[in-house]
């Protein structure tokens, strides 16, 4: 415990809130949507179907949780553009549906700006591999200065 509050990491977190979370779907689902349904016809929800869409969900927010953990949120909605364009690009080639002008142009941009995000990250880490290198050919330079100075030492002491 901080000063500032619960310090939680992101599986904590997510134990936490994953419940409140499925409360405020499921709880309007039951009191509200259910007894529509019912009223209309002969609704019998499909538990296994809602079980194994829960468990998806859970684990769609537990590789959320990890995937930012270990990148960035940028990273993820980077990630969240990349798989708008395979959305895109299944309902243009399989459902055939329409892309217009204004459409392309929008994919356009959008792709501009996570070439542009993904050569600034490549250029980062350039930097930080070749600063990393720099400064350990420094201190290997320094450990053997070192060694010179503590043998031309013990030299000038076997001569004395």
């Amino acid at each position: 415990m901080s000063e500032s509050g619960i310090s939680l990491n992101p599986i904590t977190s997510l134990y936490y809130v994953a419940p409140c979370c499925l409360a405020f779907l499921v709880v309007p689902w039951v009191f509200v949507e259910l007894p529509r349904l019912r009223a209309v016809g002969t609704f019998q929800p499909d538990l296994f179907i809602f079980g194994t869409n829960s468990l998806c969900a859970f684990a769609l927010n537990l590789a959320v949780f990890l995937l930012v953990g270990k990148t960035s949120a940028l990273t993820m909605n980077v990630a969240g553009v990349v798989k708008d364009w395979l959305l895109i690009a299944f309902s243009w080639s399989v459902i055939r549906d329409t892309v217009t002008p204004i459409n392309l142009f929008g994919y356009g941009i959008a792709f501009l700006g996570v070439g542009y995000y993904n050569h600034v990250k490549l250029q980062a880490l350039k930097a930080k591999e070749a600063q990393k290198k720099a400064a350990q050919a420094d201190e290997e330079a320094g450990s053997l200065l070192q060694e010179r100075d503590s043998h031309a030492d013990r030299k000038t002491d076997n001569q004395a």
